[in-house]
């Protein structure tokens, strides 16, 4: 099976809408409600918002988004992962780890200082997968939200 990893366009909202649902899916959200085509449209016109996908035969397999952060410390930009998700049936294909690749060779290109993502301390599945992507780094973490 070939795969492609592609770095989403504006033009590619279709398979952006794809890859949202993966995420649905994978992430097991019930009846997730996608914004319109024009704002996912938008979305993918922000200079610091990243799409790459995971493409076979025309379908998305996975994909990730990730967001471009400047820094004050520091005048080279940080890559954050938001989301990354992959079909079930495809795990352990190498997929997650081509996207990881991805967009560190994005990060380098734009003379990015490093990439890194969280995940939840239960999730012992993402947290496998990201250690075997061999980190510089792993740091134990709390996240605080706060409704607006």
């Amino acid at each position: 099976m070939d795969i492609e990893i592609k770095k989403l366009s504006p033009l590619d909202v279709d398979q952006f809408v794809e890859l949202i649902r993966v995420f649905e899916d994978v992430f097991e959200m019930k009846d997730l409600s996608i914004p319109g085509k024009d704002h996912l449209r938008r979305v993918l016109e922000t200079e610091n918002f990243l799409v790459f996908a995971a493409i076979s035969d025309g379908k998305v397999l996975g994909g990730l988004t990730a967001h471009v952060l400047q820094q004050y410390y520091s005048s080279f930009p940080q890559i954050y992962i938001y989301d990354l998700g992959v079909k079930t049936v495809f795990h352990r294909k190498g997929i997650g780890k081509s996207l990881i690749s991805a967009v560190a060779s994005y990060g380098k290109l734009i003379g990015a200082e490093e990439a890194f993502v969280q995940a939840e301390l239960e999730d012992e599945d993402a947290i496998a997968f990201y250690r075997s992507t061999r980190p510089a780094d792993e740091e134990r973490a709390l996240h605080f939200s706060y409704i607006l």
